[in-house]
């Protein structure tokens, strides 16, 4: 089976790294990255947005079904390592053109007014949850794992993290904002990431069934299998009550009172975050819950316009994928030592013209 090369009206984005073929009803799209853990190109993006805006006019294709090659991982997240060559470089005009073009998809997905099914087998992190949350079906297997690893590379849960990680139950989205936390299967489920969960075996047969499928929720709940108790939820109470503090300080007040172990671990795991991006992630979540989608994604535009003129995303890069030392210096290094008025200035607002969709 070969997948077509692709063409569309207006600038043509060929790649390999994402593939696309109509098979039976189904528009199907491969990230085809499996060396980079499929993480997402800005070619990547602009591809799969222009593929989008075809099929949804094309009455033949009846839904969308995207899905990563290999077994490692659906999507592991932005491909960030050119922007640290580029500002190495000297270059810091057009830095945010990604952010922009990607933020544009994310919106686009939310909105396909055709069934969109992603199949999530292995790791799914930052622009891959991107590509796959905002989705009508989130399909994943036991061998998925999610998370929001943002604040430890000195950025922030973005692609619409500022919209769904606050509507996920129990403050369960906020803990994953700060500390990166991980979710297997059934804590995505019990959380909404996912809508249904399927065994790795079944996947193939899943896919060769939604070709033809006239009534995709009735085939994937033929899938579905039960995933089992939510590990994390075990937790929700403590989550709740810490994650639900007014501010970072309190946050971080509650986790060391608490005296448990889990508290003391996760209290850790922020500590190691870049301050400013585990301040910024919690203004963030605190301003998406009120916000609209649209509204979600003009603030993240105005918050990566201000990272990318800063230090610590880029020494995040440094530090985890160019020197892999995993000992950035984060400027600065304290939570306590963040100043308030650094901080507002991620949330004023540059001209995100016709961001989002």
């Amino acid at each position: 089976m070969t997948f077509d090369d692709h063409s569309f009206s207006g600038e043509r984005f060929v790649t390999d790294d994402i593939l696309f073929e109509r098979r039976g009803d189904a528009g199907c799209v491969l990230l085809n990255r499996p060396k980079a853990l499929n993480a997402l190109t800005h070619d990547m993006a602009r591809a799969l947005a222009a593929q989008l805006t075809e099929w949804e006019s094309d009455p033949s294709v009846r839904h969308v079904v995207i899905k990563g090659a290999g077994d490692k991982a659906f999507c592991a997240g932005g491909d960030i390592r050119n922007l640290y060559e580029a500002r190495q470089a000297g270059q810091t005009a057009g830095l945010s053109d990604f952010f922009y073009d990607e933020y544009r998809l994310n919106a686009q997905i939310k909105a396909y007014s055709k069934p969109y099914i992603a199949l999530i087998d292995g790791i799914v992190m930052g622009g891959g949850v991107g590509v796959s949350v905002h989705g009508s079906h989130r399909v994943g297997t036991e061998y998925m794992l999610f998370s929001m690893p943002e604040t430890g590379i000195g950025f922030f849960p973005d692609v619409g993290g500022t919209y769904f990680l606050p509507r996920m139950p129990k403050a369960t989205g906020i803990y994953c904002a700060l500390s990166a936390g991980r979710l297997k299967q059934a804590d995505a489920f019990a959380t909404g990431v996912l809508t249904h969960a399927v065994s790795r075996d079944r996947l193939a047969d899943l896919e060769a069934a939604l070709e033809t499928a006239e009534e995709i929720d009735a085939v994937l709940a033929d899938f579905h299998n039960d995933p089992g108790p939510a590990p994390l939820m075990d937790k929700a109470d403590v989550i709740e009550r810490a994650f639900g503090q007014a501010s970072v300080a309190e946050i971080m007040e509650d986790l060391d009172q608490d005296g448990g172990d889990w508290a003391a671990k996760t209290a850790a795991a922020i500590r190691a975050k870049s301050p400013t991006s585990v301040h910024v992630a919690f203004e963030q979540m605190r301003r998406g819950a009120e916000l609209d989608f649209a509204g979600c994604m003009r603030l993240e535009f105005r918050i990566v316009n201000e990272i990318l003129k800063g230090h610590d995303f880029f020494e995040g890069i440094r530090a985890v994928l160019i020197d892999r030392d995993n000992a950035p210096v984060w400027q600065p290094d304290r939570l306590d030592q963040v100043d308030s008025a650094a901080l507002d200035a991620y949330f004023q607002t540059p001209d995100c013209g016709d961001l989002p969709l």
